[in-house]
């Protein structure tokens, strides 16, 4: 089960839609926080009704920035306390307690950076429940955590107290330590930890070995940021991803003859379907898994680039990549998509919903 924040730098584009559709399809993070959407709340429904298996809440951009939005899988209960136009509180129903979690997205002004601490201490004196506070803070608490640039000692003051004030603990960040970069080369690259997440010592209890993760930066300047809640609130987190049968498998050459050849080797019931799984996994990737490979391989490439100082090249090798992965997710989009019409050809009725439940049975992950 994870928690996820991204500063989204506007999704009013194909490309960001796509990226953050191809995201969640692989990360399946029980809720979400977006900010920067740049995007109405009618634009924002538009957006939301093309990632399965999440409803959600959205604050309007102020023109064309800002603009907020809260999303959640259908499985899990968010109970709106309040919202405005620098954060989202909820209470989320996950595990054996109900907790607080607010989405929080401070002023980038420097001048009202006082009205974003102003407005965190507030939300602490609304409640004493378990209280989870993560997204965009527009600022760092340490000087070592900005590369290429400085801040203020007394905006990082200012900071610091404005956490303790609130109760609230910083949650360490596991992998590269900056999680904004702006694009720039050489002596112009700025990098800094501008998102983070922060939990109160009653939230802690209840996830006790809950951890922060800076994700791969693909289409927005920001890293996602995800917490992966283990140990605590009542539920098991699955280690490893279970073997599951494609329904789009059904009628592609040579899959009949993979379960046929399980089979045939004899055994318990429980060996041959392990020997079928086995080998289907093996027939997957030799039939038609060069686009999820080369996937893997270029985002591994980009995670290497991620680190580290920017040379010219160093950006523009960062930037081909970026369009080769765009190109290769819409690529895995029109494959399942075709796979799931020939079903429906076959298959299908009149329910428009049939070919995309097809499609994404072998994403849908369980909540608990």
């Amino acid at each position: 089960m994870s928690i996820m924040s991204l500063n989204c730098r506007g999704l009013g584009k194909t490309s960001p839609v796509n990226g953050l559709r191809d995201l969640l399809r692989r990360e399946a993070p029980a809720v979400v926080f977006l900010c920067e959407t740049k995007l109405h709340r009618r634009e924002l429904d538009k957006v939301k009704e093309k990632l399965e298996g999440y409803r959600g809440l959205a604050v309007d951009s102020a023109g064309r920035s800002g603009g907020l939005a809260l999303l959640w899988r259908k499985e899990i209960t968010c109970e709106l306390r309040s919202m405005a136009q620098h954060h989202m509180d909820f209470t989320v129903h996950i595990g054996d307690k109900p907790w607080r979690f607010t989405g929080f997205y401070r002023w980038p002004e420097v001048h009202n950076h006082r009205l974003s601490w102003e407005l965190l201490r507030l939300l602490a004196t609304q409640s004493n429940d378990p209280w989870m506070c993560m997204g965009d803070f527009n600022e760092i608490i340490f000087s070592t955590e900005i590369l290429g640039g400085d801040r203020s000692q007394r905006q990082m003051s200012d900071f610091r107290e404005a956490v303790d004030d609130c109760g609230l603990r910083d949650m360490p960040l596991i992998g590269y330590g900056y999680t904004y970069d702006n694009g720039q080369a050489e002596a112009d690259n700025l990098q800094s930890r501008l998102d983070r997440a922060f939990g109160s010592e009653a939230w802690y209890d209840i996830f006790p070995n809950a951890k922060l993760i800076n994700m791969d930066r693909e289409w927005s300047d920001h890293s996602p940021i995800k917490i992966i809640l283990e140990g605590g609130g009542g539920y098991r987190l699955r280690k490893e991803r279970l073997f599951r049968f494609e329904q789009v498998w059904v009628g592609e050459e040579g899959c009949e003859d993979v379960i046929r050849e399980a089979g045939d080797r004899g055994g318990s019931i429980q060996r041959c379907i392990k020997l079928c799984a086995e080998g289907l996994g093996k027939w997957k990737g030799n039939s038609f898994g060069w686009i999820f490979k080369e996937l893997q391989k270029k985002r591994k490439r980009l995670r290497r680039l991620t680190e580290g100082s920017r040379s010219v090249q160093h950006v523009r090798e960062r930037k081909k990549l970026l369009v080769e992965i765009s190109q290769l997710v819409k690529q895995e989009e029109m494959f399942w998509r075709q796979r799931s019409r020939a079903l429906w050809l076959r298959d299908g009725d009149e329910n428009t919903k049939f070919f995309h439940r097809k499609a994404t049975q072998r994403q849908k992950k369980k909540p608990y």
